[in-house]
């Protein structure tokens, strides 16, 4: 069971650390964003400047791993039914029992969170001491509400009226309208995000205008070389 409005129950995806961008010291950007907003066009942009990007759905999967202090605190709290014949943890099982009840799910973020935002910290120390001038971008749905935003220099959202987030979900990934109308409830909404943001990016234009303006931030702090 997927639980997508807190980002936790995730799949695998590729990371690729190669050829980072040269700066004249280490920035660290935090990018986020709604469901259908454009937040993982940003962060392809931004790889394929060089930059180096951790994208926080793959933390959150290793962070499930049985050699994590989380892997233990979820068998410890949810039951050791959570955990499968093969040593990982039954994200179905688990998503039973946290689906539709906040303070079960709140009791998973509270456990899973702390540990993808040290994760995070480690993969910044390592890009700080290997590649002192790189462009570090932590890719993370979740990056405002689990309160990951204070090991970033500068917090960047990406936005889309709600309508408009709908209408690109459905028509992507052939999503349920009403459902993605509950989640985007269920999230934050662009003044909360845009509020505590360094930077807003509005993508409900088009593609191009996007990538223009993507372009444009992206050379404003790339002019610190």
């Amino acid at each position: 069971m997927m639980i997508c409005a807190a980002g936790l129950i995730l799949l695998d995806q590729p990371h690729n650390c190669s050829d980072r961008t040269r700066m004249d010291s280490d920035m660290i950007i935090g990018l986020t964003g709604g469901i259908a907003s454009g937040k993982s066009t940003a962060a392809k942009f931004l790889a394929s400047k060089g930059a180096d990007v951790m994208d926080g759905d793959v933390l959150g999967h290793r962070a499930y791993e049985p050699d994590t202090a989380a892997f233990a605190q979820i068998a410890e709290t949810f039951g050791n039914d959570v955990v499968g014949a093969d040593g990982q943890i039954d994200r179905k099982t688990l998503g039973g029992k946290v689906f539709g009840n906040p303070d079960a799910l709140k009791q998973l973020t509270d456990i899973l969170w702390p540990e993808i935002r040290r994760m995070f910290s480690e993969w910044i120390a390592e890009g700080k001491k290997n590649n002192p001038n790189a462009l570090l971008v932590m890719d993370a749905a979740v990056l405002l509400e689990a309160g990951w935003e204070d090991l970033a220099d500068e917090t960047w959202v990406v936005i889309v009226p709600p309508d408009t987030a709908v209408e690109r979900a459905v028509a992507r990934d052939g999503l349920d309208a009403e459902a993605v109308r509950k989640r985007i409830a269920s999230q934050l909404t662009n003044d909360e995000r845009s509020a505590r943001a360094d930077v807003v990016i509005d993508n409900s234009g088009s593609e191009a205008a996007f990538l223009d303006r993507l372009e444009a931030e992206y050379k404003r702090v790339s002019a610190r070389t």
